[in-house]
């Protein structure tokens, strides 16, 4: 099932997976279980981060597997806590650890907060070194995407973000586009607000198709060349999620779906002044 599943190839040449699997809130003591069953549906795109507190699940599910290490992409996150260049590669050694792996297929900057140009240029080092294959960054807006791509040598690969019928970012992912950065949807069902699987739009294009309203959020994302990594805990929705790639929206409904959009985040803003605080104050270690 896995070779069906299209791959993305990146700034610099590294292919990606452009449907995987998100453990954020997932529980770590469900995490090695849910993975596992992702894994066994076909999955072999796995994105989780230090700050999610279960990286450690995932590594035990994958070494359980039995899937070569080389099928899989694999996607941690660096905390606000560990900006900085020393720091930072010392989190990303954490993170090896805790996966059990030799190295990581992308590694992203998880809060555009902190001395996260320290970050990048460990980054690049890690990247160098063999210990990622690829770098980017997660949650940052354009102006600051631009002055990080601007001041350093290496662009960013990825930029995840949130990206739903809701929030579409048709003019950031233009802007993405043009700079070589790939755009990574997280939230892609916007946790159901808005009533999204309710949505009366996305509902009848879902019946045209035969299919549920998920599943049509998630090929609306593929065929805007969006890689997403939808979460879910049920072994049936996971493999209903993977199933998105033997139908295709047609234009009009592309466009109709385009009127949902509301141009704003259904969560919260990162350039909210209380929102920085309590995340770049957050702390996921001692």
């Amino acid at each position: 099932m896995s070779a069906a599943i299209p791959t993305v190839t990146l700034v610099n040449g590294v292919t990606m997976p452009v449907l995987g699997f998100g453990v954020y809130q997932v529980p770590p003591e469900e995490t090695e279980r849910v993975v596992a069953d992702a894994l066994a549906a076909g999955y072999r795109h796995l994105d989780t981060a230090a700050a999610y507190g279960n990286e450690e699940g995932v590594g035990r599910a994958i070494a359980a597997s039995g899937v070569p290490r080389e099928e899989l992409f694999v996607t941690t996150k660096l905390w606000v806590q560990d900006t900085g260049e020393r720091a930072t590669s010392a989190a990303a050694e954490s993170s090896l650890r805790a996966l059990g792996l030799d190295y990581l297929d992308l590694y992203l900057i998880h809060q555009p907060y902190g001395d996260y140009y320290g970050s990048w240029r460990a980054m690049e080092h890690l990247q160098d070194r063999g210990l990622t294959r690829a770098i980017g960054v997660s949650n940052f807006h354009l102006d600051r995407l631009v002055d990080l791509i601007v001041h350093n040598d290496v662009t960013p690969a990825v930029n995840q973000v949130e990206t739903h019928p809701f929030y579409q970012r048709y003019d950031e992912h233009g802007a993405m586009a043009e700079r070589g950065v790939q755009h990574e949807s997280w939230g892609p069902f916007a946790e159901g607000r808005n009533n999204l699987f309710g949505d009366p739009l996305l509902g009848e294009i879902a019946e045209t198709h035969g299919r549920t309203v998920a599943q049509v959020v998630l090929r609306w994302l593929v065929q805007r060349e969006i890689v997403v990594i939808p979460k879910s805990v049920r072994p049936e929705r996971m493999a209903e999620n993977l199933d998105v790639f033997d139908f295709e929206l047609t234009v009009d409904e592309m466009d109709r779906i385009a009127t949902l959009d509301t141009g704003e985040s259904l969560f919260f803003s990162h350039r909210d002044p209380a929102m920085v605080e309590f995340l770049g104050t957050r702390r996921i270690h001692d």
